[in-house]
């Protein structure tokens, strides 16, 4: 458990080591020197680890380890690479903390930076497709019936609406596979329709086929449309 002390101090020296790295330079410095350690041995660690489940628990439990450096290198960095940062935006992703991660992600996205070299793709599809992953898991979740559970799998989609329109927007005018962006409308798509913004799940969904055709949503996209008809009827009836 790191003290609010250290955090703190790691916070402060972050901040000033990445407010005077070069931007077109790797980021150096102490406080980096020492996280790039810390990550190495936290990889290591995984790299013993054969369950993907028992790696992605170990993964939110070293998270916070990292907490204060990354606060300190978005609230004064300049856009220096950082392979510290990346990777633990990356984790962020892949233990569920969406807003964790997107904060790092509309930092790397405005300043450019590459994933690391053991990475294949590019930052932005990484980030869309594994948003986009993560939210459609949650939909497809199993939930009570009742009104309660109702209540909460409307609560959760709405929250994931929040964070999949805003990876959306920092993505938009970044060059990745259709299929990537496909799945990303899909994801928002579906989270509009738990949270009965059907007019918005259908053009999303509509959007998505028209990126890839076999990202299976023509069905839902024909019981949208039934449902909107429905609903249109009803209303005209009501106002007769």
């Amino acid at each position: 458990m790191i003290s609010p002390a250290r955090k703190h101090f790691q916070r402060t020296f972050a901040a000033q080591a990445a407010g005077v790295a070069n931007p077109r330079a790797a980021q150096g410095g102490e406080q980096y020197e020492l996280m790039a350690a810390a990550l190495w041995e936290a990889r290591r660690t995984l790299k013993g680890i054969k369950s993907v489940e028992a790696k992605v628990a170990k993964k939110r439990e070293m998270l916070p380890e990292f907490e204060a450096y990354v606060a300190g290198v978005i609230e004064g960095g300049k856009g220096a690479q950082d392979d510290v940062l990346m990777t633990i935006m990356l984790w962020r992703l892949d233990v569920g903390e969406l807003e964790g991660g997107l904060e790092v992600a509309e930092y790397a996205l405005h300043h450019a930076l590459d994933t690391p070299d053991r990475f294949e793709r590019d930052t932005a599809s990484i980030v869309a497709e594994q948003v986009a992953e993560e939210a459609l898991a949650r939909l497809e979740a199993p939930h009570t019936d009742d009104a309660e559970g109702e209540a909460r799998a409307a609560a959760e989609a709405a929250d994931l609406v929040m964070h999949l329109s805003r990876a959306e927007a920092l993505t938009r005018d970044a060059d990745m596979h259709d299929q990537i962006r496909a799945k990303l409308h899909k994801a928002l798509g579906y989270a509009h329709r738990g949270s009965r913004n059907l007019s918005e799940a259908l053009e999303c969904l509509r959007r998505a086929l028209q990126l890839n055709d076999r990202v299976g949503v023509k069905k839902d996209i024909e019981k949208l449309e039934r449902e909107l008809k429905q609903q249109q009827n009803e209303g005209d009836q009501a106002n007769a």
